[in-house]
């Protein structure tokens, strides 16, 4: 390469490092105004209210449980339990089932918002997070007059939790690999790798649903589990196949769910993570001792700010 090529060959490098800035560095985004939706939740079987609030820039997602006057930081350190589902509590007062609103609010890149809610569980309305981005999208999108932060994966690293293993790899963007299997012979193995963006998070995840086995039900009820649960909101498999009448809203429905709950749980970390997460037989728990591990290891990660990046790009 000579000179004048390698020249011009530095001049596009440079400006696609600035265009990929420029759509990864995006502004914060809050609601421009209230939002309500009501409705049981899928464990409890308690009817509950939630009210989404604009909130200022840096904020975050906070969720106020109204009827105990107690604020809980949506915060992997927050969480309590995550049997089943994702739990966060503070001082006593739990919140259980946040999953679904969170993926909801980070797969559209809602990123400060305050949530009343007056109950013990956040509804669990279709079992998928659809009917939460429609709620979300009539409050309107506000942006913030500052650059939302990210995780940006630097280094690889690896969780193996019993079957369960999650691996991020460095990648220019947001990238999820997922792979389930269930000793079922309708469900078995499904696998499903996915550029996550604002548009295929609502096309390809958000409309798939919780699912759960028959089998399972009257074990979970009676520990306390699923008494909410119906064909309305939970894909049920019986010894045959799906007992929904109204059928799956794709082949696959069971791994698209699976990476919905990860990118629930995964905004945990207060952060967008850009890298390649590759998850194999993954939920909740594990999800969350890989976001625990992913914090206390600086080596493998770095949180990006725009300050952070005007060095990098000072030679344009």
């Amino acid at each position: 390469m000579n000179l004048k090529n390698y020249r011009h060959f530095e001049h596009y490098l440079a400006l696609y490092l600035l265009i990929l800035l420029f759509v990864m560095m995006r502004l914060q985004r809050t609601l421009k105004h209230e939002v309500s939706f009501e409705g049981i939740g899928l464990h409890t079987g308690r009817y509950s209210k939630v009210c989404l609030k604009p909130a200022p820039r840096d904020t975050g997602i906070l969720f106020i449980r109204t009827d105990k006057n107690v604020i809980i930081k949506a915060s992997v350190n927050s969480v309590t339990d995550t049997a089943f589902s994702t739990t966060l509590g503070y001082n006593g007062a739990k919140i259980r089932t946040v999953e679904h609103l969170l993926a909801a609010l980070g797969g559209i890149g809602i990123d400060n918002v305050i949530i009343e809610v007056n109950g013990p569980e956040i509804p669990i309305l279709d079992g998928s997070s659809m009917e939460l981005i429609s709620i979300i999208l009539k409050g309107g999108i506000a942006k913030q007059g500052k650059k939302r932060p990210y995780i940006q994966i630097t280094n690889p690293i690896v969780l193996t939790d019993g079957h369960a293993e999650i691996m991020a790899l460095p990648y220019n963007g947001r990238h999820i690999t997922y792979m389930i299997h269930f000793n079922h012979h309708f469900l078995g193995e499904q696998k499903l790798s996915l550029e996550i963006t604002e548009e295929s998070f609502v096309a390809e995840i958000a409309p798939a649903r919780t699912f759960g086995f028959l089998k399972d039900v009257e074990y979970l009820r009676s520990n306390g589990f699923a008494k909410g649960g119906s064909f309305e909101n939970t894909v049920v498999l019986g010894e045959t196949g799906i007992l929904n009448s109204s059928g799956l809203r794709f082949k696959d429905e069971f791994v698209r769910h699976k990476i919905l709950d990860l990118i629930g749980d995964f905004s945990l970390s207060g952060f967008p993570i850009y890298g390649h997460i590759i998850a194999n037989k993954s939920g909740h728990t594990s999800n969350l001792k890989f976001v625990k591990k992913l914090l206390s290891h600086p080596d493998c990660c770095e949180l990006v700010s725009e300050f952070d990046q005007q060095p990098a790009l000072a030679y344009i």
